[in-house]
């Protein structure tokens, strides 16, 4: 799971997910509730990608905003069937969330101490995620897209299973390879799970981040089947 990130910076925006920034969300940690930068297919039909704002924790058009706080990740098992994720994910909604690094909880030391996590070859990570669109909920009451991240399980990932506390199932984003990135957000419901793998350890490090931020990053844990409305 994933409920703190550093989204992607301007400059790598262009360079590596070949999109004009946004005008909002680069350059602070993101949280459940916050704008971010997405990147998905363009609206026109021109099959380009761009980058939007949008609320880290996905917000349907049926549901009151406080939902994102739950909604931030969305588990692949059931994205298809959980009210809250399903339409979006059956629309074939999904979109790429750049980030720099991830953060997560380690208990190693018997305290939650927060590490950051990011890719080795110098690129950001491009996470599979589905985004959804309301009349309404963005800055001065105008349309707002939201989104959520996809997990699969990590019980077994060399690098993933060491976050979070102990007996919790270990969750970890869906990370996307650059050369990927257009037939994600092209495929369909069917094809969008053969993405739904574990990215290797070796491409990825971590090393420990300690920052008074991390009270503000417990958000309610990737259980969302257990809320009533997802």
């Amino acid at each position: 799971m994933c409920a703190n990130y550093l989204p992607s910076r301007p400059e790598r925006l262009r360079k590596q997910f070949g999109v004009a920034p946004s005008a909002q969300g680069t350059g602070k940690e993101a949280f459940p509730g916050y704008l971010a930068p997405i990147v998905r297919l363009a609206e026109d039909g021109s099959g380009e990608r761009e980058c939007v704002t949008a609320c880290f924790g996905l917000v349907p058009a049926w549901a009151d905003m406080k939902l994102s706080r739950h909604t931030y990740n969305a588990r692949t098992e059931t994205v298809g069937e959980k009210p809250s994720f399903r339409t979006a994910f059956r629309k074939r909604q999904f979109c790429i969330v750049p980030a720099e690094a991830i953060f997560e909880p380690n208990y190693e030391t018997g305290q939650a101490v927060r590490w950051k996590i990011s890719a080795t070859a110098g690129l950001d990570l491009g996470i599979a995620g589905i985004w959804e669109w309301r009349p309404h909920g963005g800055p001065e009451d105008q349309p707002l897209v939201s989104f959520s991240m996809l997990t699969i399980n990590a019980d077994d990932h060399p690098l993933l299973m060491r976050f979070h506390k102990r007996g919790d199932e270990k969750r970890m984003v869906v990370i996307i390879e650059p050369d990927q990135y257009a037939d994600w957000l092209q495929a369909d419901a069917e094809a969008a799970r053969s993405f739904f793998n574990a990215y290797p350890a070796a491409k990825l490090q971590a090393v420990p981040a300690p920052k008074v931020l991390m009270r503000k990053a417990r958000a309610k844990p990737d259980n969302s089947d257990n809320l009533p409305l997802l």
